[in-house]
């Protein structure tokens, strides 16, 4: 499987524990952060989850 690249557009301040929880999980804490993550089906779970706060590109 390939990488995703996922930056965080959207602030956390308002959202529930649950959702702070998951940005965190996925390694993003500030607005521009990127990460890369492996495309699995969790990492695609918790991206469905914060989809709004999100952008997504696939990687090579």
């Amino acid at each position: 499987m390939g990488k995703l690249r996922i930056t965080l557009k959207r602030s956390l301040i308002g959202h529930p524990p649950k959702v702070r929880r998951t940005a965190e999980a996925l390694g993003l804490r500030r607005i521009g952060q990127q990460v890369l993550q492996p495309d699995n089906p969790a990492v695609r779970g918790q991206i469905r989850k914060l989809a709004h706060m999100l952008q997504v590109e696939e990687v090579e």
